[in-house]
């Protein structure tokens, strides 16, 4: 029995000028020749976000997920926990994610 997903394999043959470019631009995209490849053959392109820019919003938002991580814990520990207070913290978290997605959609990014 196997311990992985079944997969399909198909060669590809690059000449070593054509190889050296594609190394090159998997360098540059940050990721494996084979992850470029796979990439590239289903997305046909690679979006690099920065990440850098998004740390500040997302360095503000962890201690909200501290909380939520608190409230979760008390509500486990009484049994005890309000309708109410779970869709207020919902509805809360929603719109900070719908936030966060606007704020990433908005960031320069780099296709390679």
């Amino acid at each position: 029995m196997r311990k992985y997903k079944a997969v399909k394999r198909k060669e590809v043959i690059f000449d070593p000028e054509e190889f050296k470019q594609v190394e090159r631009l998997a360098k540059k995209a940050g990721v494996t020749t084979s992850e470029y490849m796979r990439r590239m053959a289903l997305n046909g392109k690679i979006v690099q976000i920065n990440m850098g820019d998004v740390m500040p919003l997302v360095n503000a938002i962890r201690p909200i997920g501290n909380n939520v991580n608190q409230i979760a814990r008390m509500a486990n520990e009484t049994h005890n926990i309000y309708a109410e207070d779970v869709n207020q913290l919902r509805e809360s978290v929603q719109a900070l994610c719908l936030i966060l997605n606007q704020y990433v959609s908005m960031l320069p990014s780099i296709v390679a």
